[in-house]
């Protein structure tokens, strides 16, 4: 596409194969995106796009992501409030009508695999090291290890038996985060192999740490999270059925679409006459320019 849609705090920049999410550093900006920065998302990685009415004379513009695509939504696991989650853009009304063209744009290059489950993480994860404070101790990832050292002020009596734990990415299966946010925020490391993967009391479990108010805050318990999932994800050493992992080894990184893919994902003549149209109810609104017109028509006869 090559274009871009600025909306509250956040601006999209469309390449022809994905989509660069920019986040602004500002007093109202939640943290989540200060230490997220930017994200590239690709088309590959959405299951669909929303476009729905917003508050106080706004409309909301949010991707979808696959299942499984995205490493940071996969640990947020649907907890995130909403003016944090990472794929809302918020618009003011007016531009209602260029939200709907792009939103039909980005519905137009979804991928053949919209509708499942992403087999591996397509967006990347913040990289390590990372670090953050809990309530009873300190964890640090530095891309093969997860750490977790006790504070003697808040570790429990039975993480103190065990003493500072080290877990090698290679070991473990997955990760719990609950949110700070709520009642009894905790990260927890799943055990690859385990028979009984995460339960119990966190406050108890030296495979987890604690939140608590001020400690593992969003910002910095969630990249982290994600960050470890990512690695665990990408080290899994096979399939369920002795084959190897198609992610084994393997980095989130943006894919681009097979020129196979591209055919099957490629609209019909209907709904690009539907589109030149919508571009020229968007041209007489003065929402595009002659130039931008002719540029954006001449693309998508080219589609034909």
């Amino acid at each position: 596409m090559g274009e871009q849609l600025a909306g509250f705090h956040t601006v999209w920049e469309f390449d022809t194969d994905s989509v660069l999410i920019r986040f602004e550093r500002g007093i109202r900006t939640p943290r989540l995106f200060h230490v997220l920065g930017e994200r590239r998302v690709p088309y590959e990685a959405l299951s669909a796009v929303e476009l729905t009415p917003g508050r106080k004379g706004s409309v909301v513009l949010r991707a979808v992501p696959r299942p499984g695509a995205d490493p940071l939504m996969d640990a947020a696991d649907g907890q995130l409030k909403e003016g944090s989650d990472p794929y809302r853009l918020v618009l003011p009304a007016e531009r209602e009508l260029l939200a709907e063209y792009y939103a039909e744009e980005l519905r137009s290059a979804l991928g053949p695999d919209a509708g499942r489950p992403a087999e591996c993480h397509l967006v990347a994860a913040p990289p390590p090291p990372l670090s953050f404070k809990a309530y009873d101790g300190k964890a640090r990832f530095d891309g093969e290890s997860v750490v977790f050292r006790w504070f003697w002020t808040g570790a429990s009596s039975a993480k103190w038996k065990a003493g500072d734990q080290r877990f090698p990415v290679g070991e473990l299966g997955g990760v719990e985060w609950r949110s700070p946010e709520v009642f009894d925020g905790h990260l927890r490391l799943l055990r690859r192999g385990a028979d009984t993967p995460g339960t119990g009391d966190a406050d108890q479990d030296p495979a987890s740490v604690v939140f608590g108010l001020g400690y593992g805050l969003v910002h910095e318990s969630l990249p982290f999270a994600a960050s470890v999932l990512e690695a665990v994800k990408a080290a899994s050493p096979a399939t369920t059925d002795g084959g190897v992992s198609p992610c084994a080894g393997t980095a989130a990184a943006p894919s681009v679409l097979t020129a196979g893919a591209r055919a099957q994902a490629r609209p019909d003549p209907a709904d690009v006459a539907d589109r030149i149209r919508h571009l020229g109810a968007l041209h007489e609104a003065g929402l595009l320019t002659d130039d931008e017109f002719s540029s954006k028509k001449a693309e998508l006869l080219a589609e034909l």
